[in-house]
């Protein structure tokens, strides 16, 4: 294990921690307690307090208690960011169950697939997605759903608000279900008590994007959720008096430590966005004073393309941090320019929750991964001999550390093949392609399988598109290999183009940039504008949809020649 690190240490902090044999549930207790008046949530102009939201969060779990949730059980949670959201998960745990958190984007043949792998018999939805989840109730997939319905903690709506938060409840659902106000009730006569529930315990099975496979389910004990909220709040300096404004989805590990279980964990507020839009984020920093964000690439470009930025105060804020994938340096410095930080990169995968490297926030490097976390051992390998590579040597990047996973839920063969033993340790193996510096900070150079052969180059897409921001025209872009039956694989690039520059440059005008900032094999030669990129439902741009699509109509034009 690299030390260099330690020489860039947050001098505040200390450079272990050690992670109590406490839950999640204990958090919001211990808050709850400790500042039972102070703001919880900041539900667009709507407040809940911590004694509110701890008592909510226990009225529903007696609800799941008394619909025959059991200890081990798996719950569903499909709903977008909301306080329902909140109460439900902190809801299942108090019931002693473990939380399934589902993509908002999945649709009903998706949702029946992640059903069936968890071995769900209960469900939270939001009414906007029960269409969706409804046959398989008809098909009894799912034995009982509740209803949440937005507008139920959204009284006082200003213009901001999406209309999915404005619109009133459902006037039919089925019998299998029922809606959220009608639970609250049933709940206040159905008090018993809780299971008792230890850091060991399985707290949370976030899901894998499923962009190589089915997606798999990972199991987290509440120690190794506990390891990243504790390390996230230390980090990041949260306090009682912090607001965080939560625009990443909550089913996704980076919203939910950083949206949730940290701000909970130090009793901070969470300012909550159910739909994502640069107008109103912008707004609701300055209406509420938050002093930090946590955001993605894609959200942050977005964010700065807003012609109406500068009518905003932004003051307030003190740290703006992210991961996902790497912001483009011309991104960095034109977010620098306009609120006077630079961006704090992380990284992390749905098998470490979140963080295992974080920049220091005194000390960023822009495009980097940044240092190894409290309790962090990161190296890099070679994938092939295992061989451990030396500062600036490129191989496979593995993990150890207290965040990682107990495995896949039901999938013991995937499990093996996730881990390595490298020097007698046990490792978690990234699949992602890096190198560190001197200074014993991480950088990503792409997917293993993102990898583009081009006439026997290696062409990784995260450097090309890395390159191509600094057009000043190009406001987004995916690199992409495409087969060729003379290179074995072409570069393509779909770009989106910013406002007001759609019209005034060719494709062939961004194919003669290129050319004139990177080497011949790097550069693209196939160009496509495109007026959006597909992202996941946590903002990352889905570059094998993008692969699959061009290749299958390279083959469709190869058997018709």
């Amino acid at each position: 294990m690299t030390q260099s690190h330690y020489a860039y240490w947050p001098a505040r902090l200390p450079v272990s921690i050690s992670v109590p044999d406490t839950t999640l549930t204990d958090n919001l207790e211990v808050s709850a307690r400790r500042y039972p008046d102070k703001t919880a949530i900041i539900y667009y102009n709507n407040s809940i307090s911590y004694r509110a939201l701890w008592k909510e969060v226990n009225l529903m779990a007696a609800y799941l208690l008394h619909l025959g949730v059991e200890q081990g059980d798996r719950v569903l949670l499909y709903m977008q960011n909301s306080p329902q959201y909140i109460i439900s998960y902190y809801a299942i745990m108090r019931s002693g169950a473990i939380v399934v958190p589902i993509n908002p984007m999945n649709l009903t043949e998706e949702l029946s697939y992640l059903i069936e792998d968890s071995d769900a018999r209960v469900g939270f939805v939001s009414q906007e997605l029960y269409s969706r989840i409804e046959q398989l109730l008809a098909d009894r997939c799912l034995e009982r759903i509740i209803v949440a319905t937005y507008s139920d903690y959204c009284s006082n709506v200003g213009e901001e608000v999406p209309d999915i938060v404005r619109a009133s409840r459902l006037e039919s659902i089925s019998p299998q279900a029922v809606s959220w106000t009608e639970a609250m009730k049933v709940a206040t006569v159905h008090r018993g008590s809780f299971p008792t529930t230890k850091g060991s315990d399985l707290a949370v099975l976030p899901y894998t994007s499923g962009t190589t496979g089915k997606p798999k389910g990972c199991m987290h004990t509440h120690k190794s959720v506990q390891a990243n909220v504790i390390s996230s709040a230390y980090w990041g300096g949260l306090t009682p008096e912090a607001r965080g404004l939560a625009t990443l989805p909550f089913f996704h590990v980076i919203g939910m430590i950083h949206g949730m279980h940290a701000p909970i964990f130090v009793g901070a507020a969470m300012v909550i966005m159910t739909r994502w839009d640069r107008s109103t984020a912008a707004m609701l920093m300055e209406r509420h004073q938050c002093t930090y964000w946590t955001g993605i690439s894609t959200m942050i470009i977005d964010f700065l393309a807003n012609p109406e930025l500068s009518q905003y105060d932004l003051s307030s804020l003190k740290m703006i941090n992210g991961g996902g994938t790497g912001l483009p340096e011309v991104v960095g410095e034109k977010l620098y320019q306009v609120t006077g930080l630079r961006f704090v990169e992380g990284y992390g995968l749905s098998e470490t929750m979140a963080q295992t490297h974080c920049n220091p926030l005194d000390r960023p490097k822009l495009q980097c991964l940044g240092i190894p976390a409290f309790g962090v051992d990161s190296r890099v390998i070679d994938p092939m001999t295992l061989e451990i590579k030396g500062p600036g040597e490129e191989g496979e990047i593995i993990i150890d550390g207290p965040q990682l996973f107990q495995g896949y839920w039901n999938d013991s063969e995937a499990t093996r093949a996730a881990f390595v033993m490298v020097e007698g340790k046990l490792f978690f193996r990234t699949g992602d392609i890096g190198r560190y510096d001197e200074d014993g900070y991480f950088f990503i150079v792409d997917r293993m399988k993102r990898m583009i052969n081009a006439s026997g180059f290696k062409v990784w897409p995260t450097e090309v598109e890395s390159i191509l921001y600094r057009h000043p025209a190009i406001q987004e872009v995916c690199v992409i290999g495409i087969p060729d039956e003379r290179k074995g694989e072409e570069i393509k690039a779909y770009i989106v183009l910013r406002e007001g520059e759609r019209g005034n440059v060719s494709e062939g005008d961004m194919i003669s940039w290129a050319q004139e900032h990177m080497a011949a094999y790097k550069y693209p030669r196939i160009i496509e504008f495109v007026a959006s990129l597909p992202v996941t439902g946590s903002g990352k741009i889905l570059w094998r949809k993008l692969q699959d699509e061009a290749r299958k109509k390279a083959g469709e034009k190869s058997s018709s020649r």
